[in-house]
């Protein structure tokens, strides 16, 4: 769980990124590490920035369904839009876990 401060702090910086403001690099290591070894935190972070990648996002359309069930990656150039052939799927469905895929919070 976070704490209020942490919370808040996060939310700040959230809230700037999906408003496309300018966010001072020392808040975004600190939003990156709490991201990585908290779950929720991250989960902001990700929703700031789907938000911010499409800001006319359709309440109750398909992009906010999948920001708000925290799916996909957030970043538009890292979507697959077809694929070659059958080995090119299959690679895609072996990609590398992160090293912290097992952790919980």
């Amino acid at each position: 769980m976070l704490s209020t401060k942490y919370r808040l702090r996060m939310e700040f910086i959230c809230d700037r990124i999906s408003k496309g403001q300018e966010v001072i690099l020392e808040d975004m290591i600190w939003a990156e590490k709490l991201a990585k070894s908290h779950r929720t935190a991250g989960e902001m972070l990700r929703r700031s920035r789907r938000v911010a990648n499409n800001p006319n996002m359709a309440k109750g359309g398909l992009d906010d369904f999948m920001n708000l069930m925290d799916l996909g990656d957030p970043d538009p150039t890292n979507h697959r839009t077809q694929f070659s052939d059958a080995d090119d799927i299959k690679n895609w469905f072996q990609q590398d876990k992160p090293d912290d895929w097992r952790q919980r919070d």
